[in-house]
């Protein structure tokens, strides 16, 4: 096992000019399970597969341990490698797809056997080991493909949003397996998704990527409570966090008849974070038009938008913008009713509206 360092590492793809991943600066602890997290073309997977070796390193360096493998070949870099396809051979067993890069290596057929088998059982593959792909379901197939990773006992998982062809309730069940079984290895894993709900679950930390640039690196509560930035504060967190663009007046910020105690420095308007579950209705506060309420059982969430107009949502090309409101499910508002809450100091955020960055 061994850690990852990621140092000042670029690609710019050719014919472009602004770089996929921009000057990445990044390290993996031994035995870390570490996620990727962000946005569609935000460079996650284009970072795994430089780690890889599968995308040349334009500036800067990859270390595996101590192992400088910025320019060495993907096979020598001691990785597996689990994809979003699985990539199983279709005419082969589950044991010979499990098996096949030890074959190819030259490892001895009982070695290969015995690590087969030892895989099987920690993954529940045992009565499936003689079935081809196709008489398998997803959820089999990406334990497939994971047992053809452990069984190579690399240094390093690379795992690229492994879960995203299996259906919802599945999803739920195999990320918890992953987690539980990456943490009995105790192997180095770094684990793509853009799904922060599985970034939040999964990964000891979580790495958040936005245009090729690292936003913040922590773990999962620390970059729920703490955000670096609103970029951080809208993405993490389910629903997203309320990012609001208030008027300051004085040292007070304002949503509607709220008052929000904000610095000096703050300037003539902020960004206010607080998320679905820091408000609480009062009599006198901020008030909200109410649209739609979900109803989950345990939960409700209240969606509309804010009756005062001078309070704007920070994503402004976003029409469809709401306040998100978590409520008692016992009694919920109904549309068309305005709702007054209020927001207590420890659940606000306050964020530039010049830089997005985090105001202490």
């Amino acid at each position: 096992m061994a850690s990852v360092v990621f140092k000042d590492a670029s690609r710019i793809y050719p014919g472009t000019t602004t770089p996929a991943v921009d000057k990445l600066n990044l390290t993996v602890n031994d035995g870390e399970f570490l996620v990727l997290v962000g946005p569609s073309g935000c460079g996650k997977s284009t970072s795994l597969r430089m780690l890889a070796g599968l995308e040349e390193i334009d500036t800067g360096a990859i270390y595996i341990g101590d192992r400088d493998v910025t320019n060495v070949a993907p096979k020598d870099r001691d990785i597996a490698m689990v994809f979003q396809s699985y990539a199983l051979y279709p005419h082969m067993t589950v044991a010979e797809n499990m098996g096949f890069a030890l074959k190819i290596a030259g490892v001895a057929k009982e070695e290969r056997d015995r690590r087969v088998l030892e895989a099987a059982k920690l993954l529940d593959l045992e009565p499936y080991l003689e079935r081809k792909p196709k008489a398998l379901s997803g959820g089999q197939r990406q334990r497939v493909a994971m047992g053809r990773a452990i069984v190579r006992e690399p240094q390093v998982f690379l795992m690229d949003e492994p879960l995203s062809n299996l259906d919802a309730k599945l999803r739920v069940a195999t990320r918890t397996q992953i987690a539980a079984l990456q943490r009995r290895l105790g192997i180095t894993t770094v684990y793509v998704t853009h799904d922060q709900v599985e970034a939040m679950t999964m990964g000891d930390r979580v790495a958040v990527l936005k245009d090729g640039l690292l936003q913040q690196v922590d773990t999962p509560r620390n970059l729920y409570d703490r955000p670096a930035n609103a970029f951080v504060a809208g993405f993490i967190g389910s629903p997203a966090m309320n990012l609001l663009i208030a008027p300051v007046s004085g040292s007070k910020a304002k949503l509607g008849h709220l008052d929000i105690d904000v610095p000096s420095k703050a300037g003539d308007s902020v960004i206010v974070g607080i998320r679905p579950e820091g408000f609480a209705p009062a009599s006198k506060g901020f008030e909200v038009q109410v649209e739609v309420v979900e109803e989950l059982g345990a939960d409700a969430f209240v969606y509309g938008k804010p009756t005062d107009s001078a309070v704007k949502f920070n994503n402004a090309s976003d029409e469809g913008a709401q306040v998100i409101i978590r409520w008692d499910p016992k009694n919920p508002p109904k549309p068309g009713q305005t709702v007054t809450v209020s927001a207590k100091g420890e659940s606000i955020h306050l964020f530039s509206a010049a830089t997005g960055d985090r105001i202490s």
